[in-house]
């Protein structure tokens, strides 16, 4: 199953990349305006900004299968209607970015759903190489679909172009609709929107590793737009190249791509994440100059090379510790945050470089994005996420479930739990350091708030408390608490001096069969409900 939808996402990029070479190249030559031709991008992007956390959300709570499926018809439609009125010669600019958009709103509603469907097809041993194929399938439909696309374009026209896009998404829909996913393994009812999308910014927001992937993803993104956004008029108006020769310069970045993908494995034994992006983040500045400054094409190809071996060094980096330092149950959801990034920082940056381009030049545009981009590079070297596939997120279970003697509505709430831990006073500055870490973790998988106070009276005695919104929320919590959470709670149990290791309680507000509603602001309300009922 993951080789054949390798292989129909490979058959759907190169579609796509035929599309986005005939959008960008009709917008240049009938307007040629450098802001128009930047807004073509923009379009494709900017629905990644506005809806990939919705999508995230959803991806993580309905059925994957029938979401990706529903989103790839979206797309289909679009890619139908820019090659009906491309046949019947109405493919105005309006038109043109209108179905641009939305089939760019297709592909945030399928991309979070299909990057977290990664790990269902392969063993975790295997998802850094699956990652990597993912990266390679784009960058092979890099290589090959821009001049495709060109030679298409030039031969038989838009109308072509955008025919073959629409037939492209036909082998995904049937990959699609073949696949058995493996069933829910959960025995709890799937969250609700609302409390989906609080969970997984919640998540994010406790989350230190993925927080460095969305800076420094923030940081290349931002002026690695640049390129692709002012390459179709850096061919047309600076070297006086045609179609052909624009997507045979895509193609020599697809073919970087490809090389590279397939060099990483050895360059990581002698580099870190951290140190290759940066290193890369480097070569693609140089790149970017060379595009600003070379006179002749032939001369590009070799920078583009260069340029796609950067990309993907940089790309493959940042998505392989995006997915790795991230749960399943919350995957989707922080993948969409890392897609927001990057299609946040492709949208403005190509708004911003085309503005300035349209202002100054296409030289001084490319060359303030050069610098641009060294400057973040160095500035963002402090976000560390090297090492983030030695995480071990695989649920632990390790949670014994809790058995009240009477049956509690999943919805009752909110629920207080306590903790009791006795701890040598010698030992309290170690305790205390692991406890905060702890909170992280506590609020990552669903609490609301955290704390941990020490009885004045029993010096040593520490009171560690966190609250769930209702019974069914910490349930969730349960089965949330992953492998990495275990080893830090057997370190923390290690420096406790009573015996059987601490002592768990479990208070629950409101009287039996009458949820509450809980309301986040102010806190004190939730402590004061929980004091006042229990």
């Amino acid at each position: 199953m993951f080789r054949a939808m390798w292989l129909a996402v490979l058959v759907s990029n190169i579609g796509t990349w035929i599309n986005d070479v005939s959008a960008s190249w009709i917008m240049a030559e009938r307007t040629g305006s450098p802001l128009m031709v930047a807004m073509v991008q923009a379009a494709t992007t900017v629905p990644m900004l506005l809806l990939a956390i919705v999508a995230g959300t959803l991806a993580d709570i309905v059925d994957r299968r029938r979401y990706m499926i529903a989103a790839q018809l979206l797309m289909m439609g679009a890619a139908t209607g820019l090659a009906t009125l491309a046949h019947l010669d109405r493919l105005d600019p309006a038109w043109l970015l209108g179905l641009t958009f939305v089939a760019g709103v297709g592909a945030a509603l399928a991309g979070p759903a299909q990057q977290a469907t990664t790990p269902e097809l392969v063993p975790r041993t295997m998802l850094p190489a699956a990652i990597s194929l993912g990266g390679l399938s784009m960058n092979i439909a890099r290589a090959f679909g821009p001049a495709l696309g060109g030679l298409i374009l030039a031969s038989f026209g838009a109308a072509w172009s955008f025919t073959l896009n629409a037939l492209s998404f036909v082998g995904m829909l049937v990959v699609l609709l073949r696949w058995r996913r493996a069933p829910r393994t959960s025995t709890l009812p799937p969250e609700r929107f609302a409390g989906a999308l609080r969970a997984g910014l919640r998540y994010a927001a406790q989350a230190p590793v993925l927080q460095a992937v969305l800076v420094r993803a923030a940081a290349f993104f931002l002026f690695a737009s640049a390129a692709s956004a002012l390459m179709p008029l850096v061919a047309q108006r600076k070297l006086a190249a045609g179609p052909f020769a624009y997507g045979a310069l895509l193609g020599c970045i697809g073919i970087g791509a490809i090389i590279g993908a397939v060099a990483l494995p050895r360059i990581r034994k002698r580099l870190d994440r951290d140190a290759l992006i940066f290193v890369a983040t480097g070569a693609y500045a140089i790149c970017m100059v060379a595009l600003a400054c070379v006179p002749r094409i032939e001369w590009l190809y070799p920078a583009m090379l260069a340029s796609g071996f950067a990309w993907i060094a940089v790309l493959s980096s940042l998505q392989v510790a995006a997915q790795s330092s991230v749960p399943a149950w919350v995957r989707a959801r922080a993948l969409s945050l890392y897609i927001v990034v990057f299609s946040g920082g492709m949208a403005l940056g190509s708004l911003g470089w085309g503005w300035l381009a349209q202002h100054t030049s296409l030289q001084t545009a490319l060359l303030a994005a050069a610098a641009t981009g060294v400057l973040a590079a160095i500035a963002t070297q402090r976000y560390r996420i090297a090492g983030a596939e030695q995480l071990r997120v695989m649920p632990s279970a390790h949670w014994p479930e809790p058995a009240p003697p009477e049956a509690i509505e999943g919805e009752r709430g909110p629920v207080l739990v306590t903790v009791e831990y006795r701890v040598r006073t010698a030992d309290r500055r170690a305790f205390l350091a692991l406890m905060q870490e702890l909170g992280r973790s506590r609020r990552r998988d669903g609490a609301l708030q955290w704390g941990v106070f020490e009885d004045t009276d029993h010096p040593g005695t520490y009171q560690e408390y966190f609250v769930a919104a209702s019974w069914l929320d910490h349930l969730r919590q349960h089965e949330r608490v992953t492998e990495e959470e275990r080893a830090l709670q057997e370190r923390i149990r290690l420096l406790q001096t009573s015996e059987g290791g601490p002592t768990v309680r479990h208070f629950v507000g409101g009287e039996p069969g009458t949820p509450i509603a809980v309301d986040l602001h102010p806190n004190a309300e939730i402590e004061s409900r929980v004091a006042k009922t229990d």
